[in-house]
């Protein structure tokens, strides 16, 4: 089998879980959680605002901060989806896909929002004995510190929990079986996506731009993702705490450059954006175009915020706090940044300018979007974006499968795990982009499932936990969330 026909296979089969099921399931949770929580994402927007900021935790036991937690996640779902996955969803849906981008992204935010606070409420400090999701409430148990004489600096430093809808599954939703179903999908697709999807796009551009071959790319940057993931999830939450903001901040000025100097289209580009998401003609001018748009516009945007992965539940419930709402308010931020900054800032560039239909794809098109507007520096500034974006998410979500396999495996896999991770970043860098999104495709449909059975069987939690302050008393007081 060729490998156009292996791509064109996964890319079938990933189609045929997208339309209509995994749309349905992610838009129907999306809005059956929006309903739940009240609206969570518009009603509490500006508490959302003043908790992003927030850097000290609230108490309890965790890895890292609750800032350095918001900074991991994002560091994790702001990868070159953002930037080539969106720009692929232009090129093959045409303009309409953003329209369904910015849909998806609105319920969307509900659904990260329960994966946040079902994080935080159920993890693993210790052991199963000390499992505060099973015995009620965010309490984070002491017995995390790690062990060691007492007063010595090992006892100070606060052992990673074991988090993941795995554990929401298992503990709140009672079924081992959907939590370990979970874990074995999603190990997969941590090892198997990630590392390919995002060296895939940093070789290519850096190819483009500046003429580095992909493969001595894919090796450099296997070596950078080693210096940092080897040092646990600590030395990862240092990182994205770092680069997290530069790297959002970077593309926003540039991508406000090119819409601003292209801003007399944007009235005509908004009217196309609107007439591709209802169209009756495919982009390429088949049939039922509305349904190509949705299919792109939510694959990439779910590909994007992640929402629905469940990878929120890993990122926010290390963070040292004992209030499920400020990791769920974060993770409302997260989403908004998301959906409706980096992804518009892709979309529109390459709708601005024209390039979308120039025969560019990937991030070699929002890179020739940028050069219409900057001359010979404008290249330059995605490269480095798409390489700030895709290394961030390597080291956020080489985490992510970390935990996923010491549920399955135990922590005695973790060394190998991560070395057989950067291993496999120079293969992704070297591999066909039509291959590496549609696996990222299919296997995104498959964790899918298991995590919105958790989502909303543990709806009436989450429901609770939104209508609570960011400060008062503490989750484990009598009267606070259960």
């Amino acid at each position: 089998m060729t490998a156009s026909s292996l791509a064109n296979l996964i890319q079938s089969t990933a189609d045929w879980f997208f339309m209509p099921w995994v749309v349905a399931v992610l838009l129907g949770t999306g809005l059956f959680l929006t309903v739940r929580t009240r609206v969570v994402q518009l009603r509490r927007f500006g508490d959302a605002c003043r908790a992003a900021f927030v850097r000290a935790g609230s108490g309890g036991t965790g890895a890292l901060t609750p800032f350095q937690a918001f900074m991991t996640s994002l560091a994790a779902s702001i990868g070159t989806g953002n930037i080539a996955g969106v720009a692929t969803a232009i090129v093959s849906g045409g303009p309409g896909a953003l329209f369904w981008i910015w849909v998806y992204g609105f319920v969307a935010t509900a659904i990260k929002f329960a994966e946040a606070v079902l994080g935080v409420t159920y993890r693993e400090i210790s052991g199963p004995s000390e499992r505060n999701g099973a015995s009620g409430g965010a309490r984070a148990s002491e017995a995390s510190l790690s062990e060691g004489p007492e007063g010595t600096a090992a006892e100070r430093r606060p052992r990673a929990p074991r988090t993941g809808p795995m554990y929401y599954l298992r503990d709140g939703l009672k079924s081992p079986a959907l939590a370990t179903s979970f874990a074995v999908v999603t190990a997969v697709a941590a090892l198997t996506t990630t590392p390919f999807t995002q060296p895939n796009s940093m070789a290519l551009v850096l190819n483009t731009v500046v003429g580095i071959p992909r493969i001595a790319s894919g090796i450099a940057i296997a070596v950078l993702t080693w210096l940092v993931i080897i040092g646990g999830i600590q030395a990862i939450g240092r990182a994205a705490e770092k680069l997290s903001p530069l790297k959002v901040s970077l593309y926003l000025i540039g991508g406000l450059v090119v819409i601003l100097s292209n801003v007399t289209r944007l009235p005509e580009v908004l009217a196309l954006i609107l007439a591709g998401a209802f169209s009756t003609k495919a982009a390429a001018g088949g049939a039922l175009g509305w349904l190509v748009a949705m299919r792109y516009g939510i694959a990439r945007g779910v590909y994007a915020n992640e929402a629905g992965y469940g990878t929120a539940a890993v990122a926010y419930g290390t963070a040292r706090s004992e209030r499920p709402v400020q990791q769920g308010l974060n993770a409302v931020i997260e989403v908004f940044i998301v959906s409706f900054v980096t992804s518009t800032i892709s979309a529109m560039t390459i709708l601005l300018t024209g390039v979308w239909q120039s025969g560019f794809t990937s991030s070699a098109a929002v890179a020739a979007a940028f050069n219409t507007a900057m001359p010979g520096i404008g290249g330059y500034i995605v490269a480095f974006c798409v390489f700030l974006f895709g290394y961030t998410t390597l080291i956020g979500w080489a985490y992510y499968g970390e935990q996923f396999f010491e549920y399955i495996l135990g922590r005695k896999v973790t060394i190998p795990y991560r070395w057989i991770y950067c291993a496999l970043i120079p293969f992704g860098a070297v591999s066909r982009v039509e291959v590496v999104w549609a696996w990222g495709d299919l296997m995104n449909a498959l964790q899918v499932f298991p995590n919105v059975i958790g989502l909303i069987g543990l709806s009436g939690l989450v429901a609770k936990i939104a209508r609570s302050p960011i400060v008062g008393p503490g989750p484990s007081d009598p009267g606070q969330v259960r």
